[in-house]
Order: C-alpha cells, then structure tokens, then sequence
C-alpha cells in the first residue's frame, strides 16, 4: 500500500532531517511505495529563514532578528543551507512542490500515513496542536493512520489540550510514542493500547549511517554541541580539551558566531551529512542533544550527556535502556570518567532488543490484512 510520512523533515535541524532518513529507509524495507509527505508549512520553516518568521510574531520582532542576522552573517550560513537542501533532496523528498496547507494534504493518493517521529504533538513546537500530524484530514484514498514514536516533547500536555488531543487522537489507527514517561498519558488521552518505541534512527545501523556521512578534514578533537545553552557543559568540554591537549569543535546553526575562546572552534556549515562525520570522527563527544547522543551510542564514542532543561526524559530513558545511565550527568551530580571502558557488545544487545519491540510494532500496523480488517 502506498505510503505516506508525516514528520519534521522541512526542518533545518540535524536531529529532525536524520530521523526522517531513518524511518523513511526502514519502513521501505516493509513497504517499498514508502516516500515522505512533502508536507512543509510555513510555521515549520519560517523559522529557519535568514528574518525568521513565527506565527503571531511582531513585526518589530522580525525587524529586529533582521538586522543582528544580517549584522552576523558568514558564508557559512549559505554553505549549511546548500548542504540541508542538497541532503533533504538527495534523501528525504525530491519533489521541487511542497504541500502548505492542511488543504493541500486531501488530495494525496496515500493509503497508509505513517505520524513521526519526533515532537509532532507538542504546541510549543508547531504553534498548538496541528490536525496533519494527527492524520486528521479528509482524503478518500486514506485507509489507515500509525504514528511511530510521536513525541510530546515530555510526558504530558498542559490540561487545556486535554479535549483537543482526545479529539484528534481518534484519527490514529495504531500508536506508539518515543518517551516511555508518554505512554500513560497519551493512552488515557486516546483510549486505546499505546506503545513505547526507539526513535528512528536506531531502526538502522552504523553502516547504514556510514554511507552517507560526510568525514571532517579535521582528525583529533572533542566534539560539542548543544540545543541550548550550558555552561556546566562548555566548562567540563574546555577542561577535557586542557587535559588531552585536543582542540574543541563545536557544530552550531547561528548565522554569525565568534568562538568562545581560542580553543573552540566554531563550525557553522555543517548539514545533517557532516554531523554525522563530525560524530564519527570525533576523540570525544559532550552533548547536551538527542541525537548527538544517539549517534555517539551508534557509533561507539565516548561521550557523555548533560541535562537539558526541558527534554531529559528521553536522553535518560535511552541512556538506561542501553545501560549508560552513568553517561547522564545531572544538575547536581559530577561528570563520570568519559575514558572509562564501555561494554559495547552489551550495550549492542541491549539496542538489539529495544529494535525488536520497535520493528514488530512498525511489521504489525503496516500489515495489510489488518489494515483491512
């Protein structure tokens, strides 16, 4: 059956892009009419515009972001554009024509919706609760709806959403949800069994990740990078680099950064390619993101987590799954020895059995004749 992807994959952000490549290229294991719903808003990508626009923005606002973006701009900014479009080109969606409009979605000639990953089910990241990534949209070819490890970007949603997603949940034939903190929540909510399942891109494996990597000219450093500010995280990273005499690259979205001191290198034209490489390639990694993690796990690194304000339950959730608890360094808590040796074939197999849940449920909603039951 025709299949349809509904996910983050307009988003300039390494995370989003790589998770999208992940389920796009499982899922068409299963099902080989699979591609990505060219589904690309403007409140998704408004935000990554050289004057970033949000909806209810003021104009004064976007005046301002205006004039420091371009009061900062670098080569660099074009080179990281070029390189999100060549890769979301090349991997994620060819088609020049992007769909903008809940509107646009009801003439598609899907027959399966795949919701996810990422944190489609959170207001604070598309502007309130949107119907197109609850598969809540007319279209007489749509048979069936899953979502695949959906995220609310924490374990619950405020009490005001309570109607509104009990409401669009009933548009969701099968579910699933990225954080096991989630699934009581979203399972109340719905009405239904919900699932916990891995995020994409531990759906594949290092070589498949390998092959379309971009390595770094650059050998022997530490790598960082953050999705928001820490300087707990920068201070350990600059200590680290003292100590083993390596320098600090740290991978960032800005248009226009100065280095934070002489032994940070600032890298700001990387794609969703070169994060990879950068990854591989790196002595250490110190981050604070997802998916800087989950890779760093993929490709056996050592590496350690810092808390991130808001989103720590699935950095800790995976890190205890693969049991890397101590990997996780907390507010209050000391950061552990990141030369200490890993049990990497343990941690393979504990990977191996997260999948298994994983791939089962995906094998299971994508079967046909339950499809058509």
């Amino acid at each position: 059956m025709r299949t349809g992807i509904l996910t983050f994959h307009c988003s300039d952000n390494y995370g989003a892009m790589l998770q999208a490549y992940g389920l796009k290229t499982f899922l068409k294991t299963i099902e080989p009419d699979t591609e990505i719903v060219p589904y690309a808003p403007f409140f998704m990508t408004g935000r990554h515009w050289l004057i970033p626009w949000y909806p209810g923005k003021s104009l004064i606002k976007m005046a301002g972001s205006a004039v420091r973006n371009f009061l900062t701009l670098t080569p660099d900014y074009f080179t990281q554009k070029k390189r999100m479009k060549t890769f979301r080109t090349r991997y994620l969606t060819p088609s020049p024509r992007p769909v903008r409009t809940l509107k646009g979605l009801e003439n598609l000639t899907y027959e399966v919706y795949v919701l996810g990953s990422d944190q489609i089910w959170n207001p604070d990241i598309t502007f309130g609760l949107r119907k197109a990534y609850f598969g809540a949209f007319s279209n007489r070819y749509k048979k069936h709806v899953i979502a695949y490890a959906a995220s609310l970007g924490g374990s619950s949603l405020d009490d005001i959403y309570d109607q509104e997603i009990h409401s669009l949940l009933s548009y969701v034939d099968r579910i699933s949800v990225r954080e096991k903190a989630a699934v009581a929540y979203v399972s109340r909510m719905a009405g239904k069994e919900v699932s916990a399942v891995v995020d994409p891109v531990f759906l594949l494996n290092v070589e498949e990740w390998k092959k379309i990597e971009a390595p770094p000219k650059k050998r022997n450093y530490i790598l960082v990078y953050k999705t928001e500010k820490s300087e707990k995280l920068m201070d350990y990273a600059k200590r680290l680099a003292a100590a083993k005499n390596l320098p600090v690259i740290e991978l960032k979205y800005q248009k226009g950064v100065k280095p934070e001191n002489k032994q940070v290198i600032v890298e700001t034209g990387a794609g969703p390619a070169e994060f990879l490489g950068y990854i591989h390639h790196a002595d250490y990694v110190v981050t604070n993101s997802f998916h800087a993690m989950a890779f760093s796990i993929i490709y056996q690194k050592k590496f350690l987590a810092f808390e991130h304000s808001t989103r720590n339950a699935r950095l800790e959730n995976v890190l205890e799954q693969c049991g890397l608890g101590e990997r996780m360094v907390g507010k209050g808590s000391e950061p552990h020895d990141i030369d200490a040796a890993i049990d990497w074939t343990k941690v393979k197999e504990n990977m191996k059995q997260m999948r298994e849940g994983s791939i089962l449920f995906l094998k299971e909603s994508m079967d046909v004749q339950n499809i058509e039951k």
